[in-house]
């Protein structure tokens, strides 16, 4: 785990073993007033804007067990601290996953995977992590526990309390207990690779996936410094696009794809195809998020994807961009940044176009300097009623205060 205390304004750090005894710190916390930062596996705390209020580090590292694990149900309950890839191992011995990408999956925990809302390469064929919780435990920043899903057949409060806490980073309730839907391990996975020659052709290769026969699971591209992580001869942009299932099936769908590709003009011995063995390394590296001093994401309609793309090199030519471009998905790694940039590059230049194409842009980190919450969130127009939510679940603003986009009320 990273150093919580180099990140975050800890005056203590507790590791509590159970969700009684998460209950127990967070009413003491509520009744003195004191701020609460929980933490998993130190993977994403630098999202979101820096804490400045002193508080205590909530870990969830010794809360990692298996609860339950009925295979046959295709369901696993687990602690919010078990560690990914631990997770991982446990379902592939049923011969069964948690289809969702872990860039660090040593070190990444399931509750800050679901704080954080991480998702991958393969968003586009299994969805996100909203999509495989159907069960929650947690406790809210008054200190009371609650529970959703799963057993439960209504949720408090008239909220959707799985998909409310997904992606909410710890400021609403610390989760202790999550229940997931699984599926089977894929037979086979296979990758199939080529290199646009211009952006209007990059833009023309995934219109025409809309109308595939094939069915991808994933579908990346990538461009400036992102393009070295790929095989094959550096390019502008490159496009992979991932498959799974037996291998008859990724067999089919790589060939049938690269046909398709050729009637768009991209020549045979432009296509790169990747089998399983080969495929594996480079689905890990598409894992990884693009670095730098600011490293931003947007979301966006898949047709404004390869624009968004272009503009940010033009604003930094060195920068390492990808797309989960089936989903509309940029993130960008730039190579020069300083704080001093933020309102040419973030406020006057990418969130405006974001905004004019229906998305938004957010900042993944800033290792640069601090940042507004404008340029850091942008322009979110339900900042409100999140305050509200915000308010009905901890309504003293201890967990996490001021690193989420709420305006700014008692702590924040």
């Amino acid at each position: 785990m990273a150093d919580a205390k180099d990140v975050l304004p800890l005056t203590s750090l507790i590791e509590p073993a159970s969700q009684d005894e998460v209950v127990e710190h967070l009413r003491q916390c509520h009744a003195s007033a004191t701020a609460i930062y929980p933490i998993g596996g130190g993977t994403s705390l630098d999202y979101g804007l820096p804490g400045h209020v002193p508080g205590v580090g909530l870990s969830l590292s010794k809360l990692n067990r298996v609860v339950d694990y009925p295979a046959r149900d295709m369901t696993i309950t687990a602690e919010a601290g078990i560690i990914m890839a631990e997770l991982a191992r446990t379902l592939a011995r049923e011969g069964q996953r948690l289809p969702i990408d872990v860039a660090e999956a040593e070190r990444a925990t399931l509750g800050g995977m679901i704080a954080a809302n991480f998702s991958g390469p393969r968003r586009y064929g299994f969805g996100t992590l909203r999509d495989y919780v159907i069960g929650i435990h947690a406790v809210d920043g008054n200190g009371t526990p609650f529970k959703a899903g799963g057993r439960v057949v209504k949720n408090v409060a008239g909220y959707d309390l799985c998909k409310l806490l997904t992606g909410s980073l710890g400021t609403l309730a610390v989760i202790t207990q999550v229940t997931l839907k699984v599926r089977p391990l894929a037979e086979s996975t296979a990758l199939v690779a080529c290199r646009p020659r211009d952006w209007r052709q990059a833009e023309e290769l995934l219109a025409a996936l809309v109308t595939s026969r094939t069915t991808p699971v994933a579908i990346e591209l990538l461009g400036g410094a992102a393009c070295e992580r790929a095989p094959g001869p550096q390019a502008a942009s490159k496009m992979l696009v991932g498959f799974e299932g037996s291998a008859a099936e990724t067999a089919w769908q790589s060939e049938q794809l690269a046909a398709e590709w050729g009637a768009l003009g991209i020549a045979s011995g432009e296509i790169d195809h990747y089998p399983p063995q080969q495929a594996a390394p480079i689905w890990q590296a598409l894992l990884d998020v693009p670095r730098g001093p600011l490293v931003i994401k947007a979301n966006l309609p898949p047709s404004a994807v390869t624009d968004f793309m272009r503009l940010v090199l033009q604003l930094d030519a060195g920068a390492a961009v990808q797309a989960h471009a089936g989903n509309g998905i940029v993130v960008a790694g730039f190579s020069e940044f300083s704080v001093a940039d933020a309102g040419r590059v973030l406020v006057q230049t990418l969130q405006p176009a974001a905004v004019a194409a229906g998305g938004n842009v957010v900042v993944w980190s800033c290792s640069a300097g601090e940042l507004t919450r404008q340029a850091t969130w942008g322009s979110l127009p339900a900042v409100n009623l999140t305050q509200a939510v915000k308010d009905r679940f901890d309504p003293k603003n201890l967990l996490n205060p001021g690193r989420f986009f709420y305006t700014a009320r008692g702590h924040d």
